[in-house]
């Protein structure tokens, strides 16, 4: 496809040479109402009953972090192809040094809930990729008691609010229960009716919307552990 498509479709592109990946199957494809609305979050086509994942949209915003974008090709019946763009960095350009501290990083212990496998291994990396530790849970259960099993061992939890057995709510009252000082970010989806004001009164540090996007993250990582360091020495 060519570039000068890819702008005229995504105006925030700078002008640049690109990297192009492109991922095809053969599968059914979609119609273009589906199209328009795949990077949606929490849109599917899977039946109610099923939880809608977060993985096109997700990446969508991965992507557009690193100033890139996505471009779809489809027809019913004849599979589907993505082409995903991605700025080109030239030999004496923005060393990795440089780009790192564009964001704030930190050592700290981090544990990270979410009942997608793929978007806990993708959000553990980049936690990992800032300079933490962390440790992932699929299971809102299984997480409590690992937090039950060694509460000192983190500074920080991260968790999904919509999971099975255990909402992400609930895990946040059982958790602070626990030890009343443990920092929580509450990761929520835009139709999920939970507001910020509801989250701090019950001792929830802050809120993130999904797509959880790296440099958003890092942000309020570094602020609510901060928070804490200054009121411990206070």
């Amino acid at each position: 496809m060519d570039i000068d498509a890819v702008t005229a479709r995504h105006p925030g592109l700078k002008p640049g040479p690109y990297v192009r990946i492109t991922v095809s199957d053969t599968g059914p494809g979609m119609s273009p109402e589906v199209m328009e609305r795949i990077f949606e979050p929490f849109f599917t086509t899977k039946e109610r009953a099923e939880k809608p994942g977060m993985g096109l949209s997700v990446v969508h915003g991965i992507v557009e972090s690193h100033g890139g974008a996505i471009a779809v090709d489809s027809e019913t019946g004849k599979g589907t192809t993505f082409h995903v763009y991605f700025p080109r960095i030239e030999r004496g350009g923005v060393s990795g040094a440089e780009a790192a501290a564009s964001v704030p990083t930190g050592s700290e212990r981090i544990l990270f809930v979410d009942d997608e496998k793929a978007l806990v291994d993708m959000v553990k990396q980049m936690i990992e990729s800032l300079g933490y530790k962390a440790v992932g849970r699929t299971s809102s259960i299984e997480a409590l008691e690992a937090f039950r099993a060694q509460p000192d061992k983190f500074d920080l939890v991260i968790t999904d609010q919509t999971m099975p057995n255990m909402t992400g709510e609930t895990l946040a009252r059982k958790l602070l229960r626990i030890r009343p000082d443990i920092p929580i970010i509450l990761c929520t989806g835009y139709s999920e009716l939970i507001t910020e004001e509801k989250a701090k009164a019950m001792g929830i540090k802050e809120l993130i919307m999904k797509p959880v996007v790296r440099s958003e993250l890092a942000m309020i990582i570094r602020h609510v552990l901060d928070q804490k360091t200054s009121k411990t020495k206070l």
